[in-house]
């Protein structure tokens, strides 16, 4: 198994147990054990080193802290792609880069058109913007062989793509006051990072060590903990040698140890304490209101209108290529499972509206409604398309019978 389909198959995996970790979650937040299940989202956890004190309950916790080993392994995978992946000529970027700007492009302004000219709903603009890839790449892993390899890379560069779009939308409109002081701290550890990088070290220790230096200073500066994964990433050696002189990949090593923690562990926990909504509380009206609609019309039909659609000027102006193998309907198919965001989606949500109850959580039912929909929809096209060669065999019918 190569690289990718190895990648692919623990991200399908990971999708699958999403969907469980997410009715787990809805289960416990609407029965006698939510109480249980608010108690254990607001455990107080706390460390105290000296001046250092970071005191959050355990939910903000797993948002801040957990979430950004998520990012630590994006920005290797982001890096990985660049440099010897799928993203790594113009040729191979042009179809996911396109259409991953129109995935980005669309939804924003769908939700926009709910919500322009309120300060404080206009601030959830990214929130329909994302892709959860594991929760996608976990529809696929349902239709097996019906969907050509060449339209799963598609959907795996576009979602890497559309990650690392969300990691320059949160780190510029998405931080708060920032403090001086934190920062430098994060300068100088990001700069003695970059030292380890060009003297070749490739300790994973040292790494470790500072990296958690750097989570904390850009914790406390304002900017959002998680960009520090994305930073201690790509200081991260990608080509080097070990103490013997053989080739090693330290980034490619830490990037195969971190997919089972992020993929079994860390996702499934963030969704479990992030999709947790009360039903009970969200009435059908409040669903009307223009933060949810602008979601959930931005999820559903933004993302595929602005995926396909991009993707077919592309294709028809001769910048790139119908995925090798693959229909304009199984593309269609997989544009309509972009619109599943579900934990990028919660995550933005949570950056835009840091009270969880502003809008009675009916922005987070909002996110799940646009996302089970476009996970159905995309599922049911993808299921009866006709695959290229059945295409290729009613072609050859036709033909056979005209002459």
């Amino acid at each position: 198994m190569n690289l990718v389909e190895d990648f692919i198959h623990k991200e399908s995996s990971s999708g699958i147990l999403l969907i469980v970790v997410t009715f787990l979650a809805l289960l416990f937040s609407n029965t006698a054990l939510s109480g249980l299940y608010n108690a254990f989202l607001h455990t107080p956890v706390e460390i105290r080193f000296g001046a250092l004190h970071i005191d959050k309950p355990l939910f903000l916790w797993i948002n801040d802290g957990l979430m950004a080993v998520f990012f630590l392994l994006i920005g290797l995978e982001v890096k990985r792609e660049i440099f010897e992946g799928n993203l790594s000529s113009l040729s191979q970027i042009a179809l996911p880069g396109i259409a991953a700007v129109g995935g980005m492009v669309v939804p924003a302004a769908f939700y926009l058109a709910f919500n322009l000219g309120d300060e404080v709903t206009e601030k959830g603009w990214a929130i329909p913007t994302a892709t959860d890839i594991a929760f996608a790449l976990g529809v696929l892993a349902l239709l097996g062989k019906r969907v050509p390899i060449s339209l799963k890379i598609f959907l795996l560069a576009l979602a890497i793509i559309d990650d690392l779009g969300a990691i320059i939308i949160i780190a510029l409109f998405y931080t708060t006051d920032l403090s001086v002081n934190s920062i430098t701290v994060a300068v100088c550890a990001l700069t003695l990072l970059i030292i380890f990088n060009r003297l070749g070290v490739v300790r994973k220790t040292a790494y470790i060590i500072v990296g958690i230096i750097l989570w904390v200073s850009v914790l406390k500066s304002g900017v959002h903990a998680t960009l520090a994964g994305v930073a201690l990433a790509f200081t991260i050696p990608l080509k080097s040698t070990d103490a013997e002189g053989n080739d090693y990949s330290l980034s490619k090593t830490m990037e195969h140890d971190l997919h089972y923690w992020v993929a079994f562990f860390v996702l499934p926990l963030f969704a479990f304490v992030n999709a947790g909504i009360d039903l009970r509380e969200v009435s059908p009206e409040q669903l009307l209101g223009p933060v949810p609609l602008g979601i959930m019309a931005g999820l559903f039909i933004g993302k595929q209108l602005g995926v396909f659609g991009f993707s077919y000027i592309a294709i028809k102006a001769g910048i790139a290529t119908l995925p090798d193998k693959s229909t304009w309907l199984q593309l269609y198919g997989v544009s309509v499972l972009t619109g599943i965001g579900f934990t990028m989606s919660l995550f933005i949500d949570s950056l835009a509206f840091a009270d969880n109850t502003l809008f009675d959580y009916a922005d987070r039912l909002a996110i799940l409604a646009g996302s089970f929909a476009s996970g159905i929809l995309g599922y049911l096209v993808l299921k009866y398309a006709r695959t290229e060669q059945q295409l290729n065999e009613i072609q050859q019918e036709k033909n056979n019978v005209n002459s």
